[in-house]
């Protein structure tokens, strides 16, 4: 697809498997026929969410999601030790460089260690051209998105408008992890749809 050319190129010389679909429907399709008797962790993602993969996947799969679990923290702890981790990125710049940005840290650990395999699943609104203008991207669209849709009395979420690196109690943006490359030890690859999933 025309839009991730340049991207696609970058993230397979950094070391990254990468395919690329035209519907969420197709990539939906993709994980559930390749992730098959597995435990299955998933990072807090409103495109996950969307595309109905924890559905999906439980049928054949043991899945962990905070966000379907009335034991939240038991849920990022098995997700934690799973075979296969999904997540999601706040931001993707066509250099190469998939940003995330974390309250609790379990979404962001989980894509730097201790799987079998990660996969990120990546819409084309998360795209920006340059590795800061991704970062821009996280902290100023993702960020105050999330932050309002969790209800956080953050400045960012009641205005909507921009991040404004705020020391509030119910702030979310805790941690950044910028991925240079897969790390070591761990299969990751990269799911690129072309359609705006996610925020």
């Amino acid at each position: 697809m025309k839009i991730f050319e340049t991207v696609e190129q970058n993230l397979k010389a950094r070391g990254y498997c990468v395919r690329t679909f035209a519907t969420a429907e197709e990539a939906a399709a993709y994980l559930d026929s390749a992730i098959d008797g597995k435990t299955v962790g998933f990072g807090g993602s409103v495109t996950l969410d969307a595309m109905g993969l924890y559905n999906l996947l439980s049928r054949h799969n043991t899945v962990a999601w905070h966000w379907k679990s009335d034991d939240p923290n038991a849920a990022r702890k098995s997700a934690q030790a799973a075979q296969i981790y999904l997540a999601s990125a706040n931001g993707l710049a066509e250099t190469g460089e998939i940003l995330n940005i974390d309250g609790a840290g379990n979404r962001v650990a989980s894509t730097l260690f201790g799987h079998e395999k990660v996969y990120f699943v990546i819409g084309r609104n998360k795209l920006a051209p340059t590795c800061e203008e991704a970062l821009w991207r996280a902290r100023n669209i993702a960020g105050p998105q999330n932050a309002r849709r969790l209800g956080k009395k953050t400045p960012c979420a009641v205005k909507g408008d921009r991040c404004y690196d705020c020391k509030s109690p119910d702030r979310i943006c805790r941690g950044l992890v910028t991925l240079w490359g897969p790390m070591m030890g761990m299969e990751t690859e990269v799911i690129l749809v072309d359609q705006d999933l996610g925020m």
